[in-house]
């Protein structure tokens, strides 16, 4: 059974840091492209970062470029985002998802296993 626990959120002040942490068991987490999204409310849910097996070529959404940084640890079987400079509109669930294969998808369909989300919230 595949599981992805997320961990690290928090309440920060804006331009404040956290580190977010997702935890996969049930699967081969070599084998698989991992991504973070997230939904503030009352908006659909957005992709964010995504990186593929072996940790190279990442990408990111335009809104974080420059101030979050996904990574992974093939041996711990965890994904991370760091997220510097936050602001306002950061605030919302994050969510870590996964997709078999080596390819980043922008679409939540794209992704067959997702975690249970853990909340960011940025204050002015």
């Amino acid at each position: 059974q595949v599981q992805l626990v997320e961990s690290g959120g928090g309440s920060v002040q804006a331009g404040g840091s956290l580190r977010l942490h997702c935890a996969a068991s049930g699967l081969t987490f070599s084998t698989y492209t991992m991504a973070w999204f997230r939904q503030a409310p009352g908006k659909e849910r957005e992709f964010v970062a995504g990186i593929i097996l072996s940790g190279g070529s990442p990408l990111y959404a335009d809104s974080v470029k420059g101030r979050f940084t996904i990574s992974r640890d093939n041996a711990k079987n965890t994904v991370y985002l760091q997220m510097n400079s936050l602001k306002p509109e950061d605030t919302a669930v994050y969510y870590c998802a996964a997709r078999v294969g080596g390819a980043i998808y922008y679409s939540i369909r794209m992704y067959a296993y997702w975690g249970q989300g853990t909340q960011v919230t940025v204050s002015s």
